[in-house]
């Protein structure tokens, strides 16, 4: 992690080792470098919990629905990657038992999927390492300079 830190003084030409990038090269690799770096810390922490940064996203989507189940498509449309198979995703976190299938009874095609309280003691046990990770690599920028950056964001994603 330390030397994934010193890759945040430099400047994203010099990481790269090119220059004279467009504006708006410049501004894409540096997201997507920004981005690789914060999936390897969260990576790095979720490690030792043999969970994916892919995995924790299904288990804190479940515990936002707050008891209530959710259908595969509704995960699938809240997932950070849209890459992902929630279907498998779901698989091994159910092999794990921290979520669990649940077949409706008026409807046996319609299958729904929610957290165990496995699931959410685990989160409860992985969210104050996430959170150690996300302050540790923002705890240069102010609050203000969040709020900027995550309007620019915005307005790229419209």
């Amino acid at each position: 992690m330390y030397i994934q830190m010193l890759f945040r003084q430099m400047k994203i030409e010099d990481q790269l080792k090119t220059n004279n990038l467009p504006p708006a090269r410049k501004l894409s690799l540096s997201i997507l470098v920004t981005a690789n770096l914060i999936d390897e810390n969260v990576a790095a922490a979720l490690k030792p919990f043999d969970i994916s940064i892919q995995q924790f996203n299904v288990l804190r989507i479940l515990r936002g629905q707050k008891g209530k189940p959710a259908n595969l498509s509704t995960i699938q449309e809240r997932m950070v990657s849209k890459m992902s198979n929630t279907t498998r995703l779901v698989d091994k976190l159910i092999a794990k038992e921290l979520t669990q299938r649940i077949i409706c009874e008026a409807n046996r095609r319609k299958v729904e999927i929610s957290i165990t309280e496995k699931g959410l003691n685990l989160l409860k046990e992985i969210d104050p390492k996430v959170d150690a990770v996300e302050q540790e690599l923002i705890k240069e920028i102010s609050e203000d300079e969040i709020e900027f950056v995550t309007n620019c964001l915005n307005k790229i994603r419209k």
